[in-house]
């Protein structure tokens, strides 16, 4: 019997402490299945995140159910009572960290369909969750938070006038991410000359990988108001345009029809080029020693015109060659007016 009255005050934390473990089970089974769906759609999986948060929180709750029926002075009580708080105050600001960035990306991807960074955006977020858990856990130890409301305000202001730049360069990101019209992934070129891959736009500078796979730093308010052009909007596909010259003698109606079949095998056959697109050809100018015309094609993406223009012109003067048909040296033609060549003859007679 003595056993069993020392047993009895521990019976209610028990059976509590059991029931959460249950929930925690089931509530973890829930989980997979709904990870099972997310993985079919290519969702950011929630059980990595969640699992071991959940689990110190149902110890925690273990803990605060045992207190009461434990001999401890009412101060140690209150200690572990705020020890515990905060903890869970911090395990939470942690885990808000993880999900929340780990949504942003989520969400990023499917805005771009890109895997992109946007450290701009987990920069901001992790800023605002660790602020809020630090006056958090301010206010459990007792310490009143008016006052950092109140300097953080007045720092914020001097703040803001001493890095101006600073801050032009972070609303100036913020203003390139939430228009879209540059994103990660993007290929781009600058009225500076400088072109290449989007590779990341934080809160100071937006960063370009070359083709050389060299990085351009650009500070982001001079993107804001640089000339920007970008070869991935509306769509990636884009055209590129190739100058070609024949002979004056040509046939320019064989020319045409050889011209767009050599267009369209390297359109099929080589990669980065648009199958369903059908070739152009545009005679636009009677130029000095040939007769100039456009073969106008179409990419997949901005970069697969260098592979394309290097295939089309190998085939399409191989196949010039084969049907005799000249691609012409430029040729110029100086003439002297009669003035001149008048003096020369006089000089030579006098010469003479």
């Amino acid at each position: 019997m003595e056993i069993i009255d020392g047993i009895k005050p521990y019976f209610v934390p028990i059976l509590f402490s059991v029931i959460y473990f249950f929930v925690y089970f089931i509530f973890i089974l829930f989980i997979k299945l709904i990870d099972k769906q997310r993985k079919e759609e290519r969702k950011i999986q929630l059980l990595p995140m969640l699992k071991k948060p959940l689990f110190f929180w149902v110890i925690l709750a273990s803990v605060i159910t045992f207190l009461p029926v434990i001999n401890l002075k009412t101060s140690v009580i209150n200690l572990v009572d705020k020890i515990i708080l905060i903890l869970f105050i911090l395990s939470v600001t942690l885990l808000s960290d993880k999900t929340i960035n780990g949504f942003i990306s989520e969400s990023f991807k499917k805005i771009t369909n890109t895997d992109g960074s946007v450290s701009l955006f987990f920069t901001i977020s992790k800023l605002i969750i660790y602020t809020i858990g630090s006056l958090l856990v301010f206010h459990v130890l007792g310490i009143s938070i008016a006052p950092i409301l109140t300097a953080l305000g007045v720092g914020g202001l001097a703040v803001s006038l001493a890095l101006q730049d600073t801050l032009s360069n972070l609303f100036s990101g913020i203003h390139i991410l939430f228009s879209k019209q540059i994103r990660v992934g993007d290929y781009i070129k600058l009225d500076s000359g400088e072109e290449g891959y989007v590779v990341d736009i934080n809160w100071r500078d937006l960063t370009i990988r070359q083709i050389q796979n060299n990085i351009v730093i650009v500070p982001n308010k001079n993107m804001v108001s640089a000339k920007v052009i970008n070869f991935y909007l509306p769509r990636t596909e884009t055209t590129v345009i190739i100058p070609v010259g024949v002979s004056y003698d040509s046939d320019l109606e064989k020319v045409e029809e050889i011209t767009i079949q050599v267009a369209k095998e390297v359109m099929e056959q080589v990669n980065g080029g648009v199958p369903d697109f059908d070739p152009l050809i545009r005679f636009n100018n009677f130029g000095d020693s040939s007769i100039d015309f456009s073969v106008i094609l179409r990419v997949k993406e901005y970069t697969n015109k260098y592979l394309i223009k290097h295939e089309f012109i190998k085939k399409l003067h191989k196949r010039y060659k084969i049907d005799h048909i000249d691609i012409p040296y430029p040729i110029s033609s100086i003439y002297l007016k009669n003035s001149i060549v008048k003096e020369e003859k006089r000089n030579n007679e006098e010469s003479s």
